[in-house]
């Protein structure tokens, strides 16, 4: 079955590449091919992109210290395994009169990236912080067709919005792949630190061939110059302060059982912002208030304007971000930035054209003409996906979506999660699936984990549940049942595609997936190692161990990022080193006869790479199925 797939593959580059005649092609990166050379226990794989823009049928051949090594040009494949064992320059060269070389890389196993670790500081009320290496994304910044790394510094003091407390100043940093830094922005001391507080986009949002940055800001941010957003003196931090005892809905208690919701280091009134960063120098190029306001009437409400708002008067739920991106109009992406998702949820679609950034749609879920079942169906992340074949994205947002108008779409009411995934995980059926798990069993109906159609939100099965689902997962494992698997943690079992136990045991791992060996399978990723799920055995078994790394976000142990960086179809996966000094990119080492176009030229995983550092960081998905 795995031709097939492939071919599905091939058609809908095809159309990405086509568009229709009203919409314009969607425009995809202008990439290099991005060949490495990484040397693993078999030898030297040598393994490269193939673009949406290559020719029918386009060959390769592979070079060792000039000597071609491949008998017969390679069109089967992007890579090419050199069982030598030791060293030497390897060069990829088109298989056509005149065709470019491009020069491989070459790293053991994983490539380094040096990072320059800020020096830590002293919180408002005198408690000191280091900082970490978070969440990474990737764009193009300076347009050479190799992607820089744009990396979140969280500063160890960082807080969850259900708890008081001051943190550090949060920072952004580019850097290209050999460690050189391109630039560092404050955010300032008027962005709380916290996983819910900062997610950052890096796109060609203007379609020069330069990725920019997109962010919120605030009085006192400091581009990659210097140079002051707002008033650098403002500060718009709470000193102290304790809520009301009726308005603590959602708050945390500490060991002793004391209540953690105060308003200390809390940020409840002052102007908000989104600015838009040149990728390459950092530099401020437009801002604009901030699309999804805190309040109706302005920047500084009172707590009781926003409870009656939100739901409560702490910003617990009035700040709570997603952002992500998305092609709106078939031709050039837009920037998604919403709030709230736990109650009322408002959404904002955002242009950057000819050096402005402008409003293109906004989406409350309690404004006048929207219909009920709106509010309290975000998740903790977002996906975007073309869901009814028009060439425009939509935006899924939990147990709802939008059009790529920003219109209402459709809403199961089956209220918040922690996880989604969207893809074609049942190719048997037409169009896209969004699988998802549920964690208020009132408006799920106790629902645990549910499969649902991506375009209509048709509920097509559904696990039962007495308690918060608080993670799930949808890939294909298992070779013998069409398409994905898919399980949950409130259940011992593994389901197919439509719903059906063909397990009682399933995999113990239940957080990101990889691309990773040579089989269209996809693996297991989970706090620092990968694993292939051994559908004979029923048990997970080792494939790499990436020692003296760490993951990010606590409990949630993702990496700093997953996508499909260089080299063939198969993912890249970064993470951090333990001490916060370097970055290293996970590379495969393992030959693959199959061959995809990269996957960063599909526009559903190129925006899920973007997407992928908002909140509850999720894996990503193309818009057409890999499967056995």
């Amino acid at each position: 079955m795995h031709r097939s797939f492939t071919r599905h593959a091939l058609a809908a580059a095809a159309l990405l590449l086509a568009g229709t005649a009203a919409q314009g092609a969607m425009q995809l990166e202008r990439l290099d091919r991005g060949a490495v050379a990484v040397r693993g226990p078999a030898g030297v794989l040598v393994s490269w992109r193939a673009l949406a823009t290559d020719p029918a049928g386009l060959a390769f051949d592979v070079y060792r210290d000039g000597r071609k090594l491949n008998a017969e040009p390679i069109a089967q494949a992007t890579n090419y395994l050199d069982s030598a064992k030791g060293t030497g320059t390897y060069e990829v060269r088109e298989h056509r009169p005149g065709g470019p070389a491009s020069r491989a890389l070459a790293f053991d196993g994983f490539l380094t990236v040096p990072l320059q670790r800020p020096p830590g500081g002293t919180t408002a009320d005198g408690k000191p912080y280091t900082y970490t290496a978070n969440d990474a994304s990737v764009g193009d910044l300076d347009g050479d067709g190799t992607y820089e790394i744009v990396l979140k510094w969280e500063p160890t003091a960082a807080q969850d919005n259900c708890c008081a407390g001051h943190t550090g100043a949060v920072l952004l940093d580019a850097y290209k792949l050999d460690g050189t830094r391109l630039w560092r922005i404050d955010l300032g001391r008027n962005i709380r630190a916290g996983a819910h507080y900062t997610q950052f986009q890096v796109a060609d949002y203007d379609g020069d061939g330069k990725a920019e940055l997109i962010v919120k800001t605030a009085d006192g941010t400091r581009d990659g110059g210097g140079t002051a957003i707002g008033d650098a003196s403002a500060n718009w931090v709470t000193d102290g302060g304790e809520i009301e005892q009726g308005d603590r809905t959602g708050a945390r208690r500490t060991p002793e059982g004391k209540l953690m919701a105060g308003l200390a280091g809390r940020i409840l009134r002052g102007p908000e912002y989104l600015s838009v960063f040149d990728g390459a120098s950092g530099r401020v190029l437009d801002t604009i208030r901030y699309p999804s306001p805190r309040g109706a009437s302005g920047d500084n409400p009172t707590q009781d304007e926003l409870k009656a708002r939100w739901g409560d008067g702490y910003a617990n739920r009035s700040d709570r971000f997603l952002a992500g991106t998305a092609w709106l109009d078939g031709r050039l992406p837009s920037a998604i930035f919403a709030r709230g998702y736990y109650a009322r949820t408002t959404v904002a679609a955002i242009d950057y054209r000819n050096g402005k950034l402008a409003r293109r749609w906004y989406f409350d879920s309690e404004a006048p003409g929207v219909p009920p079942g709106y509010s309290g169906q975000g998740n903790h992340q977002l996906s975007v996906a073309d869901v009814d074949g028009d060439g425009r994205h939509e935006i899924l947002y939990g147990a709802m979506a939008l059009d790529d108008d920003g219109k209402p779409l459709w809403t199961t009411g089956m209220g918040h999660g922690d996880t989604l995934h969207v893809g074609d995980f049942d190719p048997r059926r037409p169009g896209l699936e969004k699988f998802g798990v549920h964690e208020n069993m009132t408006m799920s109906a106790n629902t645990g984990a549910a499969m649902v159609d991506a375009r209509s939100g048709e509920v097509l099965w559904r696990t039962a549940a007495d308690k918060d689902t608080g993670r799930g997962v949808a890939g294909d494992i298992d070779p013998r049942h069409p398409g994905a698997e898919a399980w949950a943690s409130n259940s011992p079992n593994l389901y197919d595609a439509r719903g059906n136990v063909i397990a009682a045991t399933r995999p113990r791992q239940v957080n990101f997936m990889a691309w990773w060996d040579g089989d269209l399978l996809r693996e297991l990723v989970d706090g620092t190692a990968i694993y292939k799920w051994d559908w004979q055995k029923g048990e997970s078994a080792l494939l790499l161990d990436a020692a003296g790394t760490a993951s990010n976000n606590g409990t949630k142990a993702t990496p700093a990022l997953q996508a499909d960086l260089f080299g063939d179809w198969r993912e890249e996966i970064v993470w951090r080193t333990a001490d916060s000094s370097a970055l290293r990119i996970y590379s495969t080492a393992i030959p693959t006869r199959h061959r995809f176009i990269t996957l960063m030229h599909d526009p559903q995983y190129r925006a899920a790479v973007a997407w992928q550092n908002t909140a509850y960081n999720q894996p990503p998905w193309p818009s057409f199925p890999i499967g056995e």
